[in-house]
C-alpha cells in the first residue's frame, strides 16, 4: 500500500539534542492525521522534515510518494503550511498578501487576483481583504494565514498547533475549516497539537510522541482502549447520599471510587459492563435517585498522562486556572 505520508526511522540531532529518534508514521490520503506530544517532543521537527525545511540526518521520508531529500522540488509543489504563528506581512492588504503568494507560485497575474478573491471569500474575509492584517483579530489573521497555505491548492496540508491563541468560537472556526477541506477536496492534513480535545474532534489517526519517539498510535478509541477499563460516574439527586454511591461502588467495582464533593459524584474504574444492572438495581434497592449515570472510555487525557507520565499542556493550564484556549506556545 502506497501512503500519503510515510516514514520510516526518521532521526534529526542538534548537536547532543536527538529532536527525533527513529519516527516511524504512516497517513493515508483524504484524512487527518494527528502528531499529539508536549512541547519539546519533536513535532515541528517532524514537520520541518515533512515540508523540506531540515533535512534528517538518518532514515526516509515521502509525501505523495516523493523523498523529501532527493525529490524535494516535488514535494514542495504538493504541500502547503501554517506555522504556530499568523506569517503574513503587516505591510500590506490581505488581497496583497494572497496575491504575492500567487505570483511567486508562477500563477498568472489574473488567475492569482481571481485566487486571492476566492480565498477571501472562502475565509469570510472580502470585506478586510482591503485592510492591513494588523488591524485584524486573531481569528481573522489565522484564516488569512490559512488561506495563504491553500493559494497553490496543496493536497496536503501541514498545520502546526493552528489554533494557538485563538478563542474558542474562531477555534470552532479553523476546526470547521479543516473538516471542509478533507471532506470536500481530499486534502491530506497532518496536524500537531497539544489539545486533546482538537486531535480528538479532527484527527482519524493520532501518533503520540515524546522525547523523539512514537509512544502510542491509533484512532482516538483505540488509544483510549489502550489503557483499558471504563469509568462509571454516579451523581446522586440528593448530595447527601453522595457516601452511600461510594460505599455501594466500592462494594460493586472491589476499588476506591474517586469522589468529586463540589459536583456530588463518584466515579469508580469497571472493567466489566456486566456490573451496570448490578448498580442500577442496587441504587434502587437503596432509594437512591440519580441525576447522572454515566459509562465511558478513558478520556484523552487519561491516555496522555498513562503513556507519557505527565500531563497536557492543556490539561495542565486547565488545572492552573488558565484557560487553555489562550495558550502561548
Amino acid at each position: 500500500m502506497t501512503y500519503a505520508i510515510e516514514t520510516e526511522g526518521l532521526v534529526k540531532r542538534y548537536g547532543d539534542t536527538t529532536a527525533l529518534a527513529g519516527i516511524d508514521l504512516r497517513s493515508e490520503a483524504g484524512t487527518v492525521l494527528g502528531l499529539l506530544g508536549p512541547n519539546g517532543a519533536g513535532k515541528t521537527t517532524m514537520v520541518r522534515a515533512l515540508a523540506t525545511l531540515i533535512k534528517p540526518d538518518a532514515g526516509i521520508a515521502r509525501v505523495g510518494g516523493f523523498d523529501t531529500v532527493r525529490q524535494a522540488q516535488d514535494v514542495r509543489r504538493l504541500i502547503g503550511l501554517t506555522g504556530q504563528y499568523a506569517s503574513v506581512d503587516e505591510e500590506m492588504t490581505g488581497f496583497e498578501n494572497l496575491l504575492l503568494l500567487g505570483r511567486l507560485l508562477d500563477l498568472p497575474r489574473a488567475e492569482a487576483k481571481a485566487r486571492a478573491r476566492e480565498l477571501l471569500a472562502r475565509f469570510d474575509l472580502t470585506e478586510a481583504g482591503g485592510r492591513s492584517p494588523d488591524t485584524y483579530s486573531g481569528g481573522m489573521r489565522r484564516r488569512l494565514d490559512l488561506a495563504a497555505s491553500l493559494v497553490g491548492r496543496p493536497s496536503f496540508l501541514y498545520l502546526d498547533e493552528p489554533t494557538t491563541g485563538l478563542d474558542p468560537r474562531s477555534r470552532g472556526d479553523v476546526w470547521q475549516m479543516i473538516r471542509d477541506l478533507v471532506r470536500d477536496e481530499g486534502v491530506t492534513v497532518l496536524l500537531t497539537t497539544q489539545y486533546l480535545d482538537e486531535a480528538d474532534h479532527l484527527a482519524n489517526d493520532i501518533v503520540v510522541i515524546d522525547h523523539g519517539r512514537v509512544i502510542a498510535n491509533g484512532t482516538s478509541d483505540e488509544l483510549k482502549a489502550q489503557i483499558g477499563g471504563r469509568s462509571l460516574e454516579v451523581r446522586p439527586v440528593d448530595p447527601t447520599r453522595l457516601p452511600d454511591v461510594v460505599e455501594l461502588l466500592r462494594e460493586i467495582a472491589g476499588r476506591e471510587p474517586f469522589v468529586e464533593d463540589e459536583r456530588g459524584q463518584a466515579t469508580v474504574a469497571v472493567s466489566d459492563e456486566d456490573v451496570l444492572p448490578v448498580v442500577v438495581r442496587r441504587l434502587d434497592e437503596a432509594g437512591i435517585r440519580v441525576n447522572e449515570f454515566t459509562l465511558q472510555l478513558p478520556s484523552l487525557d487519561e491516555v496522555f498522562l498513562t503513556i507519557t507520565g505527565h500531563r497536557s499542556q492543556e490539561s495542565a493550564e486547565r488545572d492552573d486556572g488558565a484557560d487553555p484556549k489562550r495558550k502561548a506556545a
